[in-house]
């Protein structure tokens, strides 16, 4: 089964515009350094490193050629799926020292957990989906949240 990737909008912006710079930059290096480079000695250090990167290149496009195939655009839930968290949910919790956190529920590619961004494909992004307002979501059996707000945003 071919896995699904879960952007928003602006993600799906961003894996397009990699994916047409790098198409660019590998017809650019295809048609102007191949050829000085097919000049010389297949041993030149100089060869090997440029096969690499180019290795590297063709790798990442297809990488992003692949994700551009099966990505699904999230989107707001119908208003009576709201009340639960899903995937594109901010989430405000209270965790155990009564302190309030903040999280947005984001597919993996897009995951930043020092921008408060969590995977939904992450332990902690895995304990939410599903929970509802006043739900308690216990963590790695010692950390404790519980969940005040979800919001969805518009999509």
């Amino acid at each position: 089964m071919t896995k699904i990737y879960y952007l928003t909008k602006n993600g799906l912006k961003n894996i397009q515009r990699e994916y047409e710079e790098l198409k660019n930059l590998y017809k650019r290096e295809i048609l102007e350094e191949a050829p000085s480079m097919l000049e010389g000695d297949s041993l030149n250090p100089e060869f090997s490193v440029f096969q690499e990167n180019i290795e590297l290149l063709e790798q990442r496009i297809e990488e992003l050629n692949h994700i551009l195939k099966n990505y699904r655009i999230i989107s707001k839930p119908s208003k009576k799926e709201q009340d639960k968290v899903d995937i594109g949910a901010k989430v405000i919790l209270k965790n155990g020292s009564k302190k309030e956190e903040e999280y947005k529920i984001v597919g993996t590619l897009e995951a930043d957990p020092f921008a408060g961004k969590i995977s939904n494909e992450s332990p902690l992004g895995v304990s939410f989906i599903g929970k509802k307002v006043g739900e308690v979501v216990s963590f790695n059996n010692d950390r404790k949240y519980k969940i005040l707000k979800i919001q969805y945003e518009e999509a």
